[in-house]
């Protein structure tokens, strides 16, 4: 009986964690079984390994052959542990190097020809390696890019099982990582194509500034979708550190590109309006795999046309904009994926969308109902709300707006100062600031809180909303270059979350309907909507009934008892047309 061993990485979410493969050779009919609750992939990998080796001009045991991996409660899935389980039988039968095969990760796919394939998840599985103090890697040659950008730790590409066999016996050298090339820093979308929208603009700018939530509204052709595109141009680039986060899920994902596997600058997602919430929030049988608020960790979601989405999938969103990760329960256990991103939405004010809002044919319940799936939890945690209006015709004639290079660098000012401020505390930007620290630690000054005071006493924010204007107002601060925000930075960034652009505006509100509201701005609005006309003295009018009783109960006229009265149309209430009926 011969005994070996090897090692190879399990990737759940961005986590991995090593695997310890056993082979034994012992007595009995040739056969291979494999244990270990590995998935279906990996339960074929007893006939690709075969078949690789003895393509590769090795000799394959001819007695039976137990492989086992452990922990044995851990689901194993993927085919990235072909190659650390041929390593265990040559290490059983004594073919290899032990002192190498013990000190070294295995990871990729084999072919039937012994080619060795790369795998999701190279970059989380080699840092785990890292992090489990392993002395060096192997991944196939097609991801040696990927698993070279973690620092101390030794990584090796081998092409094919021939050569790796040939390293682990000291016949061959393996070749290294080579360093990558230097980015692109052309900008391809430059802000000064947008014509007009200063006040659009502006908004976007302390958004980027401060990684804040941005909604748009606005007739359609006025620009939404091409200031959502330019955002990710005026933002920082990634830290070292940042840039293995995005890669890493990027990797799991599978949508890094094999030539530059490095994730250096904001990601920008865009899913279609029909996504679904698996596909947005991440899932999959199995493992989970991560959506798009994961892949756009770091930089940008945009959501064009949200109020064509489906209300369970916008509900999904406001767990991960509040936590800032995911976590999604599989059958397999689980999966965490982080999904810190700036949010970006886009709606037209109605269905029919005009050019001109005195054009619109829409009802005002229909308009109301249009952007309804925006539910106020949701709305509430968006920072800033902008109605863009229709561009005039000055503005195709005047001088072009500000460059992204010119925006960019004011908000890379803005955002070193802010993580200047909140280096010590391990925050980044305004939005991750949480809010017991920016009404105890970093309390304003009194004159400064005075409008968010007042506006909480009128019922204009919520505790939620006062907490998101005061981020806004840290972020117009640095953007002006001020230590400290005053009461002119609280007032512009309560303006911002009472702008309209996540509240249908209804045609006309009449003032009788106000019931006292005294407020002005979409919040009176939304209440004088919401609140039931007064009570009007039953006079002859009826409500649509059903029986006597309940008629006579309620004060109004019925069928039954009451011939020839003059009653008004129930269609029509409380100002309809009279008419006169007989039974």
């Amino acid at each position: 009986m011969a005994l070996g061993r090897a090692y190879s990485v399990a990737v759940t979410g961005v986590e991995g964690q090593i695997v310890e493969v056993e082979a034994d050779i012992g007595r009995g009919l040739p056969a291979v079984h494999l244990v270990g609750l590995p998935d279906t992939a990996l339960s074929e990998a007893r006939d690709r390994v075969r078949a690789a080796v003895a393509n590769s001009g090795e000799q394959w045991p001819d007695s039976k052959v137990i492989l086992a991996l452990s922990p044995a409660t851990l689901r194993k899935v993927g085919s990235g542990y072909d190659a650390a389980l041929v390593c265990a039988v040559m290490d059983a039968a004594g073919l290899v190097r032990r002192e190498r095969v013990h000190a070294t990760i295995m990871l990729g796919e084999l072919a039937l020809d012994g080619r060795l394939r790369s795998v999701r998840g190279i970059l989380p599985a080699v840092l785990a390696a890292k992090h489990a103090g392993y002395e060096r890697v192997v991944v196939p040659t097609a991801a040696l890019a990927e698993a070279g950008l973690v620092r101390d730790i030794e990584v090796l590409g081998a092409p094919d099982l021939r050569a790796l066999l040939a390293w682990l016996r000291g016949e061959r050298v393996l070749d290294g990582p080579q360093p990558l090339a230097p980015p692109d820093r052309t900008v391809r979308l430059d802000l000064s194509e947008l014509v007009g929208q200063s006040e659009a603009r502006w908004a976007m700018e302390v958004a980027a500034a401060g990684s804040h939530h941005l909604m748009l509204t606005g007739p359609p052709g006025i620009g939404k979708t091409m200031l959502a595109q330019r955002l990710p141009g005026i933002l920082p680039d990634l830290t070292e550190e940042e840039s293995l986060e995005v890669t890493a899920i990027h990797s799991v994902a599978g949508t890094l590109p094999a030539d530059r596997p490095l994730v250096e600058v904001p990601p920008f997602i865009a899913p279609h309006h029909t996504a679904s919430v698996s596909s947005l929030v991440g899932g999959g049988s199995g493992t989970a795999r991560p959506g798009a608020v994961s892949r756009a960790h770091r930089g940008v979601l945009f959501l064009d046309e949200c109020a064509e989405i489906g209300t369970k999938v916008l509900e999904s969103l406001r767990t991960p904009l509040e936590d800032g990760e995911v976590r999604i329960a599989r059958r397999d256990g689980v999966a965490r994926y982080p999904a810190r991103f700036q949010l970006v939405l886009a709606a037209n004010p109605c269905p029919c969308a005009p050019a001109r809002e005195a054009d619109c044919v829409c009802a005002p319940t229909a308009r109301r109902k249009y952007l309804g799936k925006l539910s106020g939890p949701l709305l509430d945690r968006v920072d800033l709300r902008v109605r863009m209006q229709s561009v005039d015709t000055g503005a195709l004639i005047n001088d072009v707006g500000e460059s992204t290079e010119v925006v960019r660098a004011r908000v890379e000012q803005a955002r070193a100062a802010a993580a200047e401020r909140w280096r010590e505390h391990g925050w980044r930007t305004n939005s991750e600031v949480p809010g017991p620290a920016l009404r105890q630690r970093f309390r304003l000054s009194r004159t400064a809180l005075a409008p968010i005071e007042k506006a909480l006493r009128r019922g204009v924010v919520t505790a939620r909303g006062a907490d998101r204007a005061l981020r806004v107002a840290w972020s117009v601060a640095d953007l002006a270059g001020l230590d400290a925000p005053g009461a002119e930075q609280v007032a512009t960034a309560l303006a911002f979350r009472d702008r309209g652009a996540g509240t249908p505006s209804p045609r006309r509100v009449e003032p009788e309907l106000l019931n006292g509201h005294t407020e002005s701005g979409p919040t009176a609005i939304r209440a004088a909507i919401r609140t039931e006309p007064p009570a009007v003295p039953n006079r002859g009018r009826r409500r649509r009934t059903w029986g006597t009783r309940s008629a006579h109960a309620h004060g109004h006229i019925c069928r039954r008892c009451c011939k020839g009265r003059i009653v008004r149309s129930p269609t029509s209430w409380p100002s309809g047309v009279l008419s006169r009926r007989r039974r």
